[in-house]
């Protein structure tokens, strides 16, 4: 009986063990980060299992602020190797991943514009920062005081803009978009309002709470959905994926400059950011096709002027910062902050 027992407690030690290995392997690469990348991202890891060997990475899209706590928690197959971000990595999410042992190559894609769309059922707005943020910002100065925003509609703000309700449908706190519209739109519309030096930087960056702007999460196409559905609605997301959607959606018009690829790509489009993805790695050699991967992301083919994320939306770099930017991911260069 005891034999018995002991043949048996050791098969299950064994095929305990062996669990165990398969869970500590992964022939996959495992992608999470931004809602505006994930297109790009998904077009080149389509590509890339279409033409190699390597299986189709997974792409999730969690935003960017949700792929960087993902990604800077641990080292091990259990942790993505590469995440997607419409924002720079900042120093408190770098030293996340330092103290994890973790040591990272950053790789700038491109641009893309941040734009305030509506449904084409609907005249399109011509805004400026400064009204966009008088629509929603959460506290407004009124005669030299700093007061709970007052404005419900768009005409109390201007009354050229339309008498109708106030309603911005956008990303979330853990979304990169939402970082940038803050810092490109929010914080530069509360300066040309003449508001900064009384509400200061904070109180500036800040989004109003009371139903005017509605968090609709990270999925640009439930937003669109809504947009179809309250014609008076504005949405917040990447040109690109206004692109993807025009025959639905409208861009506004911001500061007199329509928010298109070529207005972007020269610079006169005000509300435009920086595109990346981080690497992991101590994960490349480990899990295999990584290094492949950021060859496909980096080839001409895919993010040169004729690529064909170009034809997804993204606005390319210029030549020579391409050709910087290929040999620093190519070459796994460690970013340090």
């Amino acid at each position: 009986m005891i034999k018995h027992t002991l043949a048996f407690a050791a098969a299950a030690a064994m095929a305990l063990a062996a669990t165990s290995a398969a869970a500590q392997s992964r022939d996959q690469i495992r992608i999470v980060g931004s809602s505006t990348v994930f297109p790009f991202s998904t077009a080149v890891a389509e590509q890339f299992g279409n033409n190699t060997d390597f299986p189709t990475p997974v792409v999730e899209s969690t935003g960017s602020g949700g792929g960087l706590k993902l990604f800077c928690a641990g080292v091990g197959v259990g942790h993505p190797d590469i995440t997607n971000s419409s924002r720079r990595i900042k120093s408190s999410e770098y030293e996340d991943c330092t103290s994890n042992g973790i040591t990272i190559t950053e790789v700038r894609v491109g641009f893309d514009g941040i734009v305030l769309a509506n449904s084409k059922d609907h005249a399109r707005y011509q805004l400026t920062k400064d009204q966009v943020f008088r629509a929603l910002a959460k506290t407004v100065v009124v005669d030299g005081q700093s007061v709970a925003n007052p404005n419900d509609l768009w005409s109390d703000i201007d009354p050229s803009l339309p008498a109708e309700r106030i309603e911005v449908l956008g990303p979330p706190p853990t979304s990169g978009t939402r970082d940038a519209f803050v810092e490109l739109m929010m914080e530069t519309g509360c300066e040309e309002a003449g508001m900064a030096d009384t509400l200061g930087d904070d109180a500036c960056a800040e989004i109003r709470e009371d139903g005017a702007y509605v968090e609709a999460g990270e999925n640009d196409n439930l937003i669109v959905q809504k947009l179809q559905a309250n014609p008076v609605a504005l949405g917040i997301f990447g040109f690109s994926f206004l692109d993807q959607n025009r025959d639905a959606i409208q861009g506004s018009v911001i500061g007199g400059v329509e928010p298109t690829f070529d207005n972007i790509a020269a610079g006169d489009y005000a509300v435009s950011r920086s595109l990346y993805f981080y690497v992991k790695n101590e994960h490349v050699g480990v899990i295999p096709g990584i290094e492949e991967y950021i060859s496909e992301f980096t080839s001409e083919d895919s993010w040169g002027p004729d690529g064909y994320l170009a034809d997804r939306g993204l606005i390319p770099l210029p030549e020579d910062a391409r050709a910087e930017m290929q040999q620093q991911a190519r070459g796994l260069q460690k970013l340090t902050m």
